[in-house]
């Protein structure tokens, strides 16, 4: 076989099944001419380190099929490469603080262009350069002066189960080894829908016989939700405080109420040497449902709501439907967009404390579109198992004009009325 190389040859005239073609025909028909772009601005981002992956974008446009905040505005990864590709700065757009972070684009694409990374790395410059939304910045404020973003006291984070009916051992003051460390957080222990899901936990965690203790006044935010918006290091700071004061004591495992610091004790805590076994509240009581005496029906329809940094992030979805399967007349039904494939509440990200500024870019909030569904599905209950989700959807329940026709309830009060724990509906929100 010969290795010389192939040469091309342009004949003065052929002829092709009888079709005679000259030189001058195939010359007409002249390379396309590719557009040279200014990438100046996409560099700027590919340049900062987390970002680098924005640059594989091949424009499939698959992320924007699955993206939950282009069903409500005009964005998804796959526009926000483009628009920077032809010199828009990211770190002057609106899009930088639209992405809740949810993952379901990295999910489906095929390059791993990374906003997970990307945006949290490019929210750091900006919020360095000053150019965060301002009510983002107050809860940064907020978060750092007083270890939660509503600004309350820290020593009224434990006030709540003063009304919880049950002992709930402070560590400082109890200071002998648990079984569990409960990691409460700062909705579920200042909000007061969120106190009502922790009166409800702290009531079947002693039903169950539960060895726990939280830290109370010691405990501060984890902080991830801060550090997916920009801050890290209001995010380190705060884990280091609070690994301090986890170290002080002697228990098993963490169980966390929010699956926000679930996936920060699980991915960020350890490179600072917060090494500790911790499960979602779901997780745990899943283990335990058998012991739970769940007696009393709940005749409703009730569809759940994934949150994205339990499921999409963390890949549990099968402990909260057990638990709602186990409750007696409970009748599950599955939204459209479950699982996977779930919509977004909006407060990943950042987004919990971005809603003015995401009103003047979204046609409705991330919040508003999922109790939609929920009551498109007939549900007469969405139930949740994030701290953010009950306040937001129940503003969204008001909003869409919907007061009335659906419940937002936490899985922990659910399961707390089936066992008769709490003496009825009407006691949930008081």
């Amino acid at each position: 076989m010969s290795n010389a190389k192939a040469k091309s040859f342009e004949f003065y005239e052929v002829v092709v099944d009888g079709m005679r073609l000259t030189g001058s025909f195939n010359r007409m028909f002249e390379p396309r001419p590719i557009t040279e772009y200014d990438l100046s601005a996409l560099e700027t981002v590919t340049s900062i380190e987390g970002a680098e992956s924005l640059g594989y974008c091949y424009q499939c446009g698959k992320c924007t099929g699955v993206c939950p905040i282009d069903t409500v505005g005009d964005f998804s990864p796959r526009k926000v490469f483009r628009r920077t590709q032809l010199g828009a700065s990211l770190l002057d757009s609106p899009d930088l603080w639209l992405c809740t972070t949810c993952r379901n684009c990295l999910r489906v694409c095929p390059k791993e262009v990374n906003m997970i990374k990307i945006m949290p790395a490019v929210r750091e410059k900006a919020v360095l350069e000053g150019k965060a939304p301002k009510e983002l910045l107050d809860a940064f404020e907020a978060t750092a002066r007083y270890g939660n973003p509503l600004g309350e006291s820290p020593r009224k984070r434990a006030d709540w189960t003063k009304q919880a009916g049950v002992p709930v051992p402070i560590m400082s003051k109890h200071n002998v080894p648990v079984d569990v460390l409960w990691f409460v957080e700062c909705y579920p222990s200042y909000h007061p829908r969120g106190k009502d899901a922790s009166i409800a936990l702290a009531r079947i965690f002693n039903a169950l016989g539960v060895d726990f203790g939280i830290l109370g006044h010691e405990e501060k935010c984890a902080g991830d939700s801060q550090r997916m918006a920009g801050e890290r290091g209001l995010f380190e700071m705060l884990a280091e405080h609070n690994i301090k004061m986890l170290s002080k004591y002697q228990f098993n495992q963490i169980v966390v109420t929010d699956p926000h610091a679930y996936n920060a004790f699980l991915h960020e805590y350890p490179a600072l040497g917060g090494n500790f076994q911790t499960v979602h509240y779901t997780q745990y009581l899943a283990s335990k449902i058998h012991e739970l005496d769940l007696k009393i029906p709940i005749p409703k329809r009730v569809t759940f709501h994934d949150p994205c940094y339990l499921g999409r992030h963390n890949g549990e979805y099968d402990a909260p439907r057990r638990l709602l399967h186990a409750i007696p007349g409970l009748e599950l039904v599955e939204m459209g967009h479950c699982r996977e494939t779930a919509y977004c509440c909006g407060g990943g990200g950042g987004g919990m404390w971005l809603d003015g500024f995401n009103r003047d870019h979204l046609s409705m909030r991330l919040s508003e579109r999922r109790v939609l569904e929920a009551i498109e599905y007939g549900a007469d209950i969405l139930a949740v198992a994030c701290p953010f989700e009950v306040s937001r959807f129940e503003d969204a329940v008001k909003s869409t004009g919907n007061a009335g026709k659906l419940e937002v309830m936490d899985i922990a009060e659910l399961l707390a009325q089936s066992a008769g724990l709490l003496e009825s509906p009407v006691e949930v929100g008081q």
